[in-house]
């Protein structure tokens, strides 16, 4: 089993990791398929989970989807 960090998602509060669980999103390369703004409306996602997942993205060289993309 892969402990790889790129695949996990950072140290978050339980209601965001609770409202990521729920949308289906496992690791930062999902993440990374989807647009910031979809990511913070979800139940649960505050600025500071927003921020830490930014931050791990960046880590990692990876980013939310443009808003702009189909």
């Amino acid at each position: 089993m892969s402990t790889e960090p790129a695949a996990g998602l950072p140290k978050l509060a339980a209601p965001a990791r609770r409202a990521l669980a729920a949308a289906g999103y496992s690791s930062l390369n999902q993440l990374a398929q989807a647009r910031a703004d979809d990511i913070a409306a979800l139940h649960g996602m505050g600025p500071n989970a927003m921020k830490a997942l930014r931050q791990a993205l960046q880590e990692h060289g990876l980013s939310f989807r443009a808003s702009d993309d189909a």
